[in-house]
């Protein structure tokens, strides 16, 4: 999921393994039961340390073959709307409109018996509109997904921190 010092990792962090039905789909790598185990609405939420961030995670996944489906949402704590994929322009001003998409998506998942990882697409930071790219890596066990991830900033620094979510 994570936000600028604080990546939404991932979902995340994972949230995990999804785009806009209207989008591409996701590249999933693993067997299909194990992409079958991932499919369904996903709610949790992230956290940092590092960056003092933390929020609310929502995505779903419809897997069909070796693609996947779905929609992944992030709202950092206090901020009040979603965070927003990135535009390729980096802006100080918070958005005035929600015209644009607040699905974030993710670019790839691999799973492989009860992990799970991945790289979200880049968003923008909520604070700074500067780009950001996450990596996440979480243990799927039964309806709940526990893991971690890296938010590379634009300095090269790096920033991680945990994610959880719970199957509805």
């Amino acid at each position: 999921m994570l936000d600028h010092r604080s990546p939404r990792a991932a979902t995340l962090a994972f949230m995990l393994a999804a785009c806009a039905a209207s989008q591409k789909p996701v590249h999933l790598v693993g067997a299909a039961g194990d992409v079958q185990a991932l499919s369904g609405e996903w709610s949790g939420d992230y956290s940092s340390a590092a960056s003092g961030r933390s929020g609310s995670i929502n995505f779903t996944l419809r897997a069909q073959g070796d693609s996947a489906f779905g929609e992944v949402v992030m709202v950092p704590t206090g901020l009040g709307r979603p965070i927003t994929p990135w535009r390729g322009e980096t802006s100080s001003a918070a958005p005035t409109t929600r015209a644009h998409s607040e699905v974030l998506t993710i670019s790839f998942v691999r799973v492989e018996r009860n992990q799970v990882s991945g790289t979200l697409a880049p968003y923008a930071d909520p604070e700074t509109g500067a780009r950001l790219v996450t990596t996440f890596a979480g243990e799927l066990k039964g309806n709940a997904i526990e893991g971690t991830y890296t938010t590379r900033l634009p300095s090269g620094d790096i920033q991680t921190g945990r994610w959880t979510v719970q199957r509805k």
